[in-house]
């Protein structure tokens, strides 16, 4: 029996101005038989030769050094000639920060410098991060949207409805062009961003200087009010959802460590079901599974639940896992989803008090 020839390995190319960087990261990346490291470069320019004549699948991006930067250097390749692009960080508070700006200028994730070149989780993380950029779309880095004013019914007494919202690979631009559409006084908002806990810290500091809401990261026992968003912090712990009298409270809890990710898109979903009908939950782009089954379980309780589709996904995994489930009531191109959310948060507080249980199946 003639077996099924395995795909190409995807090619990468190393842009690092440090000799002993850029050795690493091929030892570690040509050790996974999905990729192949065919050509390095030390700086902006023989980067430039180097993709023109190698055409990769996906580069890894240093963002320090001489000459352009790399931040200089990723925003012109995503205007002139985008493809997809895994940016490496220095593990200092201002290399987060750099960071969560590249990806807001079309890198696919972010990698950090491993303090312990040995260490086999940082090297398999590196190993997943760039694969999964390397079986990512992008598109030509675009200017900003002009914010959709959402219109709500009068505030009324009783319980809120609550959003929550998964993501991983792409899911920073994603979760950007999203959050900007949401009403500012709208309902809280907790979300689980796969991404170190350092990035995730600059993601809800930029967050909160450019949206009118209160952006920040989840804590234990807090109460998440309306105009809140709230990212899951990266802890070891998940980020889980209950609501005391009447008003929804975060929680940081043990992990179970049995996802691949924690905090888990799943855990904090499924924390959920006990008030299903009150949530509103969105799945955003990624790689893998975690949320689909979890978003499948809300939407039998009565959950409101929003897919992104294809089209706009980055890495159309968790998406396509959910939508396969039928677990999504909408499958929706990504300037769709904000209005979409804004729409049943009026439903909610139109008199109605419950998400409308929507039974046919979503459309691609």
């Amino acid at each position: 029996m003639v077996g099924t020839a395995a795909p190409p390995a995807k090619r990468v190319v190393i842009v690092d101005d440090s000799q002993t960087m850029r050795l690493w990261l091929a030892h570690v990346l040509n050790q996974d038989p999905r990729l192949e490291v065919v050509g390095q470069a030390a700086n902006a320019a023989e980067a430039r030769r180097t993709i023109r004549d190698l055409r990769p699948d996906v580069i890894t991006l240093d963002i320090e050094m001489p000459g352009m930067d790399g931040l200089t250097f990723l925003e012109r390749l995503m205007v002139r000639d985008p493809l997809p692009v895994v940016m490496v960080a220095g593990q200092t508070r201002q290399g987060s920060a750099t960071a969560i700006r590249a990806l807001s200028l079309g890198a696919v994730d972010c990698v950090m410098k491993p303090g312990n070149a040995l260490d086999l989780k940082a090297q398999r993380s590196l190993v997943r991060q760039v694969y999964a950029a390397a079986c990512s779309q992008v598109r030509p880095l675009q200017g900003t949207h002009q914010t959709v004013t959402a219109q709500f019914p009068a505030a009324q007494v009783g319980p809120q409805p609550l959003v929550l919202i998964g993501a991983s690979t792409g899911g920073v631009t994603a979760l950007e062009r999203i959050l900007r559409d949401l009403h500012p006084a709208g309902p809280p908002v907790a979300i689980v961003q796969h991404m170190p806990g350092p990035f995730l810290s600059s993601f809800a500091h930029m967050l909160n200087r450019n949206l009118p809401q209160m952006v920040g990261l989840m804590r234990d026992d807090a109460p998440m009010e309306a105009g809140q968003i709230l990212l899951a912090p990266e802890l070891g712990r998940d980020a889980t959802v209950s609501r005391l009298s009447g008003r929804w409270v975060g929680h940081l809890t043990t992990s179970a460590q049995t996802a691949a990710h924690c905090p888990s898109i799943d855990a904090l979903f499924t924390s959920a079901m006990p008030y299903a009908a009150d949530v509103i939950g969105v799945i955003l782009t990624g790689l893998g599974r975690d949320g689909a089954r979890a978003l499948q379980h809300l939407r039998a309780g009565g959950a409101h639940t929003i897919g992104q589709d294809a089209g706009t996904s980055v890495v159309y995994g968790m998406p396509r896992a959910a939508f396969e489930l039928d677990a999504v009531t909408e499958q929706l191109p990504l300037d769709r989803i904000g209005p979409a959310i804004n729409a049943a948060v009026a439903d909610y507080l139109g008199g109605r008090g419950k998400m409308r249980v929507n039974t046919e199946r979503a459309a691609r």
